[in-house]
């Protein structure tokens, strides 16, 4: 039976990248807020932007659900930032009968920090596509926001702490 992937994380620890690997894996559909929201308005949202993405996720955690019944694994890539957010979209699933599973992407800040001056690099060289620039700001906003999921609420916690980089299945 299909299964949906959750992938928690704080933007750039690698969500996306790990998104691919899982695709190939499991042979998957990937639904990204960040594409969407790229593909509609061009990252044009400005302030509007956390509304607009509350919108999209809603949509697209009952798309997956969808598609994860007529049988293709599904992986949503947008970071489950909040403890809250995390436990509705597993009550949805559990409701709806659809497998799940979460993953979490561990990062370091050593790590967390370089990752964001690769990504803000590639971006002012034209080349972020559907990536945010992250600004003082923007990082501020995750660091306020971000609930470090505990080990019983993922499955899959995937470390890129400094010191060792293994996944390990709970």
């Amino acid at each position: 039976m299909a299964k949906i992937f959750l992938i928690c994380g704080k933007i750039c620890s690698g969500k996306t990248y790990y998104a691919k690997e899982l695709k190939e894996k499991h042979n998957a559909v990937i639904l990204s807020t960040d594409e969407t929201t790229y593909a509609l308005t061009g990252n044009e949202q400005g302030d509007s932007y956390d509304s607009f993405a509350k919108k999209i996720n809603l949509y697209l955690m009952k798309k997956a659900a969808e598609i994860a019944k007529a049988g293709a694994n599904v992986i949503l890539d947008w970071g489950f930032w909040t403890r809250s957010d995390r436990k509705n979209i597993s009550d949805f699933l559990r409701e709806t009968g659809v497998g799940y599973e979460w993953h979490y992407m561990d990062i370091c800040d050593e790590q967390w920090n370089k990752n964001i001056q690769a990504r803000n690099k590639k971006i002012m060289e034209g080349k972020g596509g559907s990536d945010f620039y992250v600004d003082e700001g923007l990082k501020e906003k995750v660091l306020s926001m971000f609930e470090i999921p505990s080990r019983e609420e993922i499955d899959v916690w995937y470390d890129t702490s400094c010191t060792k980089n293994l996944m390990e299945k709970n």
